[in-house]
């Protein structure tokens, strides 16, 4: 059994209907839309689903949205999860391709798939265990030359994207998990309102099992980049940020060096 979650927050209608035939066309056999909106007003598109179900939440974060989800997922003995964006769509048979790899890869926990923007540009979304600079640098730092030479190393650009590969870093948008590993773990850590989430969970996954890039199939995600628009989105992404470090070391992070290290002899010696 697959289900999955989407957390909803003033999410435009045609946005959320694309992602909702997505899912009905495929064998995922529930969903539970979390809407963390300030009014139900979307209770009536998602009745039109049979494979959704609506529950109206108190907006508490995004972590705090999905966890309901992963809550109800152990609770129906699902053996997949899929964490999904409100902005995310796809094509062909990606949730069959993926379950099927799962089944195949006990050792795997959580995979991703190829992420594409909706012009077909690949998403450099796997990416290495990030260190301040990683993630302060890239938004604060005026030297870009450097900050890029910087970022194709923590996003790996170098492995051209296009081999499966275990990686300890993998974007939220798209989270599909074993949910016997969800339980071990727990699912998203709620003190994160909103960013950071992504990559605490896929540490503490990586912990137990293999975090894997599956490049054979793709999604799409119209990915806008909010906090770079909005101070009130760069607010919560930068004191995200903070309570991750905090969580997991600065500057002095051994088994963080180790991982990344791991991760990168590997991937060179491909």
């Amino acid at each position: 059994m697959v289900t999955a979650s989407i957390v909803a927050y003033h999410t435009p209608i045609d946005e959320l209907s694309h992602l909702l035939d997505c899912v009905v066309q495929s064998c995922i056999d529930t969903l539970y839309l979390i809407d963390n909106s300030s009014n139900d007003s979307l209770r009536g598109l998602v009745g039109k689903y049979s494979k959704a179900i609506y529950i109206y939440s108190d907006n508490l974060g995004y972590g705090h949205g999905h966890n309901i989800g992963i809550q109800k997922s152990i609770e129906q003995g699902a053996e997949y999860h899929v964490v999904i964006n409100p902005d995310v769509y796809w094509d062909g048979e990606v949730i069959v391709e993926l379950a099927s790899f799962m089944n195949k890869h006990l050792e795997c926990g959580l995979v991703m798939p190829k992420v594409l923007y909706p012009d077909g540009e690949i998403q450099y979304l796997c990416k290495l265990l990030p260190t301040p600079m990683d993630l302060f640098g890239r938004r604060f730092l005026p030297f870009r030359s450097i900050q890029e030479k910087r970022d194709a190393k923590y996003e790996l650009h170098f492995t051209g994207y296009d081999k499966i590969m275990e990686v300890p870093s993998l974007s939220g948008c798209f989270m599909f998990m074993r949910v016997d590993v969800l339980k071990q773990t727990g699912g998203f850590d709620e003190r994160y309102f909103m960013y950071a989430e992504d990559m605490d969970l896929c540490r503490r996954i990586g912990a137990v099992s293999k975090t894997m890039y599956y490049p054979r199939v793709s999604i799409y995600h119209a990915y806008t980049k909010g906090s770079y628009k909005s101070k009130k989105l760069l607010k919560y992404h930068v004191c995200s940020i903070v309570k991750y470090f905090n969580k997991w070391g600065w500057f002095f992070d051994k088994k963080r060096k180790e991982i990344n290290q791991e991760c990168l002899n590997r991937l060179r010696s491909c």
